[in-house]
């Protein structure tokens, strides 16, 4: 489920990031900025309908953008917008999850392998 979900959103949040690097590589910002917004708009209705989200694909497939496939999908891989979530988990899970489970378990040792 998760990666459903994933292959049908992250396109779109992918997008900001392939146009910053499209523009460093000399395309224009604005044409660009208008190309995204329809297709995504097209790929938004293809999702709803039940199909899959091919925005990155479209991105590639268009020379105007300047990126290769690879690199397109490279900009879209969801670890690069994970941000602190993981350190903010292990701290949540040392600070809070741990002692609770300490504290419920009469002292008995329970470490997570965290």
């Amino acid at each position: 489920v998760i990666d459903r979900r994933l292959a049908q959103e992250m396109p779109f949040s992918a997008t900001e990031n392939i146009l910053m690097e499209a523009v460093k590589r000399g395309a224009s910002r604005q044409e660009l900025h208008e190309k995204i917004r329809v297709l995504s708009m097209e790929e938004r209705s293809a999702v709803v309908q039940g199909n899959p989200n091919r925005l990155l694909e479209r991105i590639a497939e268009d020379a105007d953008f300047r990126l290769s496939r690879k690199e397109v999908f490279a900009l879209a891989d969801p670890k690069k917008f994970i941000g602190a979530s993981g350190e903010q988990t292990l701290t949540f899970l040392k600070g809070t999850v741990q002692p609770a489970i300490r504290k419920y378990r009469k002292g008995t040792a329970v470490d997570l392998k965290v």
